[in-house]
């Protein structure tokens, strides 16, 4: 299936490793120039090489999300270098598991102030495409407890998001842009935090592997896969919209 994407200018933080490198291959293996921003510079410069070897045009620069002047002149500038802007991708977590104050405090920041200031960032961009897509990826622990993590503010800031979401999708779509959230489940990779509660923790890494129905844990391409169906024209008519892609871990209906 041809999801429509070439030519298409497209922003996605944290596009160096895991889902957000998985997004950003496949964008760019659809055609779509790119901007990412990452923390470590030898990773950017890795990443925007492979992208530029597929014929597109690739930048990327390094920026602290929880610095929202980084964050927002980041956004700005790499759509004024891409020659506009017809997708972002807010992937940035501060993955706060713990339940202390300074990780609620600084899970706040990034995970909820950085995708409000990238998406705001954004959407003036997004608006003057004509065709404008935004998508968040959240998290399953937003919508279930029990079994997705400890108590902590993981889950909790990831369901913060929800609501923000989905006014911005109400609020953009007189102006054909569309906002929606995509909300995986355990996902797996080497270097990832499943893999490292694997090395580290073994016992609640069995543990969290046998909830899932499939037996196994998610990849970050198959959540790859959904959030550039969302971005892409596609999907024109699904707006406002929180898709699970968990392989089914969370038992409550979607309804």
């Amino acid at each position: 299936m041809d999801l429509g994407l070439k030519g298409k200018k497209a922003i996605v933080t944290g596009g160096t490793r895991g889902i957000g490198r998985a997004i950003a291959n496949l964008l760019t293996e659809e055609g779509c120039d790119i901007g990412i921003c990452a923390r470590t510079a030898a990773q950017i410069e890795e990443a925007v090489a492979s992208f530029r070897a597929k014929g597109v045009k690739a930048f990327g620069s390094v920026v602290d999300v929880a610095d929202g002047t980084q964050l927002t002149s980041f956004v700005k500038s790499t759509a004024e270098a891409l020659g506009g802007l017809n997708i972002f991708i807010s992937n940035v977590s501060a993955f706060g598991v713990s339940n202390d104050e300074a990780t609620w405090k600084k899970s706040l920041e990034i995970d909820v102030l950085g995708t409000f200031r990238g998406c705001e960032a954004a959407v003036p961009f997004l608006e003057k495409s004509g065709a404008g897509a935004i998508v968040v990826v959240g998290s399953a622990a937003a919508v279930e407890v029990g079994g997705l993590g400890p108590r902590g503010a993981y889950g909790s800031v990831k369901a913060a998001i929800l609501p923000y979401i989905k006014s911005l999708a109400r609020d953009l779509a007189v102006k054909n842009v569309r906002a929606n959230v995509v909300s995986p489940g355990t996902v797996y990779f080497k270097g990832g935090v499943w893999n490292m509660v694997e090395q580290n923790m073994p016992e609640r890494y069995r543990q969290a592997l046998g909830r899932n129905p499939m037996g196994r844990m998610g990849t970050p391409e198959e959540v790859a896969n959904a959030v550039v169906f969302l971005a892409s024209p596609r999907a024109s008519f699904i707006t406002g919209t929180n898709l699970i892609c968990d392989g089914c871990i969370t038992q409550r209906v979607q309804f």
